[in-house]
């Protein structure tokens, strides 16, 4: 009988209760799924991921450089825009005072409850 005095190594206790590390259960388990995913020849992109290799050296700085712009050759007609007719953005608000309130003119729920009970 073992007590909890007596100072046995993880190893021994799998051995002679014949238990599988977990953490070498789930190595052997990537393992073979990275062999799968190699030997998998039907255009998926696990095995492009599994053989990427990052590009080596700095990337340079600010914007990229696409070079000079391309003319338009898709033949469609452009879009042609007209000045504004109205004056005032379609949906300001009608009046200032509910644009001073983050919310309007609504009251938190607690209060519009202790509103009712009091009626």
């Amino acid at each position: 009988m073992l007590g909890l005095r007596d100072q046995i190594r993880n190893v021994e206790i799998r051995r002679r209760t014949r238990v599988t590390d977990i953490a070498q259960r789930v190595t052997k388990l990537k393992w073979q799924l990275a062999g799968h995913i190699a030997r998998r020849t039907d255009g998926r992109w696990g095995l492009k991921v599994l053989e990427w290799r990052p590009r080596t050296g700095k990337r340079s700085v600010g914007p990229p450089r696409w070079g000079p712009p391309q003319r338009d050759t898709s033949g469609r007609p452009k879009l042609v825009l007209e000045p504004r007719t109205v004056k005032e953005p379609v949906n300001s608000l009608a009046s200032t005072s509910q644009a001073s309130s983050i919310f309007g003119g609504a009251r938190p729920r607690e209060e519009r409850l202790k509103e009712l009970k009091g009626e």
